[in-house]
């Protein structure tokens, strides 16, 4: 009913350079209900919140709170009115306790005496001991004298939970919240949403993974392309159906893989070590091995050594100690060249930083590790229409949604972007595959074709190592699963014994 109504978004429209973020979206949240803002990147979920956030100003349309019109100009405001949002990327200060990066910017003077409270001295006391009360009404486990470096990712987002909820938060936006958490951490946060919920508290959940929407939803609204396609209840519907929604046409959630059929080891990699942009070790002493026909997948949560360890084996980042070795050739610290020509193909996390030349056109980006040999080179010479005809073949093969082969790769969507990667690394012979992050911020639709075609290459004796942060990902695609933790593989299992609260346990460290 309408005054169960706490927050109303109604017309809104943002537009910025080029694109229309939100155009007439209209979204309600009542009073005790967790709602999911259903989407893929770029369908204008962040958007919408930011404006009732106070993070952007909408260009058409109005918000209303408890039935009354109001117009946040800034989070500070948003806050003021019981509002308070958590980030994909939290907002703490490793080096300070709970209670400190709780407090800070809302800190309590102790008012006892007057030079005290004229010297700003914090009432520390006070503060745990609301912050305890929170912790124990609302199922938030949480030590507030603990420093947030020591603390794992699951229990930072408890923090950033309990900073909105000692802010006097009635309405909660999470945004995204378990991209970086393990299954068991994600389940122990749906709980304390439940929890919220039932307590009074209403909660807009910002995803884009489907599982998660049937476990924790109340509502669901879907955006497609910044419109709203639907609001739907749990119990009227299936993922199928919203990956449908989503996308706008069927989709195959379902991986296409047959048994793998593993030959000749590929890559062996002995005792790697490899240390990150502070000169720390990220990748300590790992050593695996994957064989033709096969996809090893490297699961673990966010940070925990991935980045370094792909860059270490493409090149992009020197190995301190250990052998990397590509069909019995040693490859260690190698040219991102010489191990491309070793039969190597890459997918980059960053395809935006390392896997495309963004200033450069589709064409001269589907060329970039072969633009020196025929027959797109003659000795020194470039052949620009072999090039184009090159790029016009993978554009159809590999649907890469472009109004040209001359179009900058910089005006792609990420989907293109990625699948014009994905064009350029499989249009020439290669032995070894080492995919990371492949379908990262992609919808559900390139998600499929991406998947597919990792399928097939595998199936074409191409040796596939899979680095992934969504366990989804990696349960549908992998034939062994490595977990990496703090740095190191702390366990190998065949597919079928990797279920996900085993892997989930691992990825947290557990022996």
């Amino acid at each position: 009913m309408e005054n169960d109504w706490v927050l109303q978004a109604i017309g809104i429209t943002k537009r910025y350079p080029g694109v229309v973020a939100n155009q007439d979206v209209d979204f309600d949240l009542r009073r005790g209900e967790i709602h999911v803002l259903l989407g893929e990147n770029g369908a204008g979920k962040t958007t919408l919140v930011n404006v009732v956030y106070g993070l952007c100003h909408p260009d058409e349309g109005e918000c209303h709170l408890n039935g009354e019109p109001v117009r946040m100009t800034d989070p500070r405001m948003a806050i003021a009115h019981g509002i308070g949002m958590v980030h994909q990327h939290f907002m703490l200060v490793p080096t300070l306790t709970v209670v400190e990066n709780i407090v800070l910017g809302e800190e309590s003077l102790r008012r006892e005496t007057a030079p005290l409270k004229q010297l700003g001295l914090l009432d520390m006391a006070s503060a745990v001991e609301r912050i305890e009360g929170l912790s124990e009404q609302y199922g938030l486990r949480i030590n507030p004298r603990a420093y947030v470096r020591d603390l794992s990712v699951g229990d930072q987002q408890r923090v950033e939970i309990i900073k909105a909820l000692y802010r006097q938060a009635d309405i909660l936006i999470l945004d995204e919240p378990t991209a970086v958490l393990t299954p068991q951490e994600a389940d122990d946060l749906f709980k304390v949403m439940r929890s919220l919920a039932a307590q009074g508290k209403s909660i807009v959940f910002i995803t884009h993974k489907l599982r998660e929407v049937m476990a924790v939803a109340d509502r669901i609204t879907v955006l497609r392309a910044g419109r709203v396609v639907g609001t739907v209840l749990p119990s009227e519907t299936n993922v199928h159906d919203l990956a449908t929604m989503m996308v706008g046409r069927e989709v195959n959630l379902v991986v296409d893989k047959g048994p793998a059929q593993p030959q000749e080891t590929v890559l062996e990699v002995e005792g790697m070590r490899v240390l990150d942009d502070r000169h720390l070790v990220a990748v300590d002493g790992v050593s695996f091995q994957v064989r033709a026909g096969e996809i090893l997948g490297i699961a673990g949560v966010q940070g925990n050594g991935q980045r370094e360890l792909v860059e270490g084996l493409s090149g992009l980042r020197r190995v301190v100690d250990g052998r990397v070795c590509i069909l019995g050739q040693d490859m260690t610290n190698a040219s991102p060249r010489q191990i491309t020509e070793a039969g190597t193909a890459h997918i980059p996390e960053d395809r935006r930083k390392h896997g495309l030349v963004l200033s450069d056109s589709v064409a001269d980006n589907l060329v970039l590790n072969t633009y020196y040999r025929p027959p797109f080179a003659r000795g020194m010479v470039l052949d620009r229409e072999a090039v184009r005809r090159h790029a016009q073949e993978r554009v159809a093969e590999f649907d890469i949604r472009t109004p040209s082969v001359d179009t900058l790769a910089s005006s792609l969507s990420g989907g293109n972007q990625q699948k014009t990667i994905v064009a350029r690394e499989f249009s020439r012979p290669i032995k070894l595959l080492i995919a990371a992050q492949p379908t990262r911020g992609l919808d559900v639709g390139s998600i499929e074709f991406i998947h597919k075609q990792l399928v097939e290459r595998r199936d074409q004796g191409v040796a596939v190592l899979l680095v992934s942060a969504e366990l989804d990902e990696i349960m549908a695609l992998a034939d062994r699963v490595a977990v990496l933790y703090q740095g190191q593989i702390v366990e190998t299992l065949p597919i079928g014994e990797a279920t996900r609260e085993k892997l989930g346990l691992l990825m947290a460290g557990a022996k």
